[in-house]
């Protein structure tokens, strides 16, 4: 085992645009580590004892909330889970005065979703514990973005150089802004791709990332890809004017079996969820020997035990 990082210790996790390769490599390795406590018969171990962790979904959740609640129970800590119908917000009732109240109870970790971008900032400047961005608007979901990590490191190695595809409306998607940070910091080569209406000017990404490519033929962008990444299409796209219809961007840019086959032999295809099948992947490819979806769920336990033991402790020795 390698010593202790003497990166400083982190107080929130609200993004990714501040962390550096060697932070995510820790973070790799913690995560490693934690998958290994899952495999094992009592699949616990202390480090979160006596501390709280209340789990503020504002938007619903399957998958981040369950897994940050399962995240952790598994390093022994107490868990509490609100949605705004569990608390005053009806009434009138604050995000600020809500963490208060949160605070006053005795939490030490708070994992947030909300539909409003950067309300995990407000929060964490009137919070003394820690905080951890669970998905905000449209700004970023840091903890999506390093289970993918994880899941392509597990699968490719190192990823340097590696071509790394998204496709779909990437616009509207804090999924692909954190993914993107994570990556490029990594040193892979990213290609986001969709129609022009879900991407928008290529002046907009590449003033933050200038070396990401834009594509707006998924035929293209495949071929050669180590990793095919779906970003999940949602309704009110059609029905705001920026598509022409499901189908057609169906076959336009849906992963299907023939661009899976244009790609490096050893690409694994993945998607955040939940998946519209048959829309932006196909079934035969959402289940297909490619895919890793189901990995991904599983990382996300492990990926969110990591965060959680790294704000607390700093260090990858676990």
């Amino acid at each position: 085992m390698s010593s202790p990082t003497t990166t400083p210790r982190r107080r929130h996790v609200l993004d990714l645009d501040d962390w550096s390769a060697d932070e995510l490599r820790t973070l790799l390795t913690i995560a490693t580590q934690m998958k290994d406590v899952l495999e094992r018969p009592v699949k616990q171990v202390p480090t979160l004892r006596g501390k709280i962790v209340v789990n503020m979904f504002w938007e619903d959740s399957t998958r981040t909330r369950s897994s940050f609640e399962l995240a952790a129970k598994a390093l022994s800590a107490n868990v509490l889970s609100l949605g705004a119908k569990d608390t005053s917000v009806k009434k009138g009732e604050s995000l600020v005065d809500t963490v208060r109240t949160v605070q006053a109870l005795g939490a030490d970790y708070i994992v947030m979703r909300h539909g409003q971008s950067g309300s995990p900032y407000l929060v964490a400047q009137h919070f003394r514990g820690s905080v951890i961005n669970g998905g905000d608007g449209r700004h970023a979901h840091p903890s999506q973005a390093l289970l993918d990590l994880f899941t392509m490191h597990e699968r490719l190695g190192e990823l340097a150089d590696k071509k790394v595809v998204i496709v779909g409306d990437i616009l509207h998607s804090r999924v692909a802004r954190s993914n993107l940070w994570a990556l490029t910091t990594m040193g892979a080569k990213v290609v986001v791709c969709g129609p022009p209406t879900l991407i928008g000017p290529a002046k907009y990404w590449q003033s933050t990332w200038p070396n990401v490519e834009i594509s707006h033929s998924l035929d293209q962008a495949a071929e050669g890809a180590d990793v095919l990444m779906a970003l999940r299409l949602q309704h009110e796209r059609m029905e705001g004017g920026l598509l022409p219809s499901l189908r057609e961007y169906s076959r336009r840019f849906g992963l299907n079996a023939t661009r899976v086959a244009s790609a490096n032999s050893n690409v694994i295809v993945m998607h955040p969820g939940p998946m519209n099948e048959g829309v932006e992947i196909m079934p035969d490819v959402a289940t297909g020997p490619h895919s890793v979806i189901e990995t991904q769920i599983t990382n996300g336990v492990a990926m969110r035990m990591a965060l959680f033991y790294y704000l607390a402790t700093g260090s990858e020795q676990v």
